[in-house]
């Protein structure tokens, strides 16, 4: 870095230096100071944009270049500066003592939404994430939160618009919640509802440098022959049960591993498996109901094995406390995705790596929902099987169980499985 100090003295309003070495960092001169800028293309935009840094001399060249430094390599991360620079002004505006702010608004969405209507674990990364994302903020006033706020609080996250749409959903649901509460003018817009995100579109996993996209991934029938052939064999027991399960019973992954013995039951049309409803997604929904998994093929051999270890959890987990409780979903995740070709935990393990590659367990279940709609299950029932909540008036009314349905047609995916696996894959 070189700076001229002789030449700074000498400029003249409305003229200004570069420093050399600082890309963008300038010193500009009006009537009155002069002032340090940092000058740069915004990725948002095709205009040229700047940010004042402060004053010389009362700034010194080196503290300059130092924030010079933060603030570009911020931009190279995908912030977007100029929002964060309208945010951090308003910011420091109104009187926290006296007004209702948003890190009150968001302690009171936790206790009196989260902690009651969310499992401990995701109301604690909700919380997490909404303090994290809006920590400079939390002295703001509600009332103070415009239309142009909560668009450049979007934008300042649109490099992770997964994160982004997530602070705003939540956001917006807390705002209606001190409306509801008496806590803020129920005359005050949610912005957090009403300005649109568009924009704030998943790239997906970063997979071998590239963004995956969100595309929905279905197994092929060669593929499915392959992973159950020979690829399964990769996977440990546990993990090769709990893949099997998700195939043949198209249930989310999160239920399969908290099912425990006294959820299976022995019934006039064979065994059959509950998921109560405050272990499935739908438990908020008041219209949900328990989730009835009939157990057909290779899903009930590996069921009936599991009952018999004596266990509490069919798929139990040891914690570093060598506390004992159900096995994690993302740990069946993990072991997936150990094996494969893009894979990068424990790179000094030498290992097999997958023939059939880019899938997810989740993907089991949609590749099972795909199967039982080209046999000809009808929709209704197939939504019933993945244990989606009937909508509108025909889930209020029409109460119907459909479990011989629900076995019929697992039944018949199980042995269009079969069928598929027994058949050679293709030579390429």
């Amino acid at each position: 870095m070189y700076f001229d100090a002789r030449a700074a003295k000498m400029l003249q309003p409305g003229q200004h230096i570069v420093v050399d070495g600082c890309p963008g960092l300038r010193l500009t001169a009006t009537k009155t100071k002069k002032t340090w800028t940092y000058r740069f293309k915004s990725p948002f935009s095709v205009l040229m944009k700047q940010i004042k840094i402060g004053s010389w001399p009362e700034m010194s060249p080196a503290t300059a270049a130092d924030k010079w430094q933060d603030l570009r390599a911020r931009r190279e991360g995908g912030e977007n500066l100029i929002a964060s620079k309208k945010i951090d002004a308003l910011a420091v505006k109104g009187n926290p003592e006296v007004e209702y702010t948003i890190g009150q608004l968001i302690e009171d969405y936790g206790t009196g939404h989260l902690d009651k209507m969310r499992q401990p674990r995701g109301a604690r990364a909700i919380k997490a994430r909404l303090n994290t994302a809006l920590l400079k903020y939390k002295s703001l006033p509600a009332s103070a939160i415009s239309r142009r706020f909560v668009f450049d609080v979007t934008q300042t996250l649109s490099n992770t618009p997964v994160l982004a749409k997530s602070v705003k959903t939540e956001m917006g649901a807390a705002w209606n919640l001190a409306i509801d509460s008496g806590r803020i003018n129920e005359e005050l817009p949610n912005w957090w509802i009403l300005v649109k995100s568009k924009s704030l579109r998943s790239k997906g996993a970063i997979r071998e440098g590239k963004h995956k996209g969100t595309g929905k991934r279905i197994l092929s029938d060669d593929e499915i022959s392959v992973l159950m052939r020979t690829d399964m064999a990769l996977f440990s027991q546990q993990v090769r049960d709990f893949l099997i399960v998700q195939l043949w019973t198209c249930t989310r992954g999160a239920e399969i591993v908290q099912m425990q013995p006294k959820h299976i039951t022995q019934e006039s049309d064979g065994l059959w498996w509950t998921v109560p409803k405050e272990m499935t997604k739908g438990r908020h929904n008041e219209n949900a109901t328990d989730l009835r998994v009939p157990m057909v093929g290779r899903a009930l051999e590996i069921v009936n094995r599991l009952r018999k270890n004596g266990k509490e959890w069919l798929f139990p987990s040891r914690s570093h406390a060598g506390v004992i409780g159900h096995q994690k979903q993302a740990y069946m995740n993990t072991k997936t995705n150990y094996y494969q070709p893009y894979g990068r935990a424990r790179p000094d393990h030498i290992r097999t790596r997958l023939t059939v590659t880019h899938w997810s367990p989740h993907d089991l279940r949609r590749t099972g929902r795909t199967l039982l709609a080209s046999i000809g299950c009808p929709k209704e029932i197939g939504e019933l099987i993945l244990g989606h909540v009937v909508p509108g008036v025909e889930g209020l009314y029409n109460l119907y169980a459909y479990d011989k349905e629900r076995r019929s047609w697992l039944e018949q995916l199980d042995a269009k499985l079969e069928e598929i696996i027994k058949q050679a894959p293709a030579e390429a």
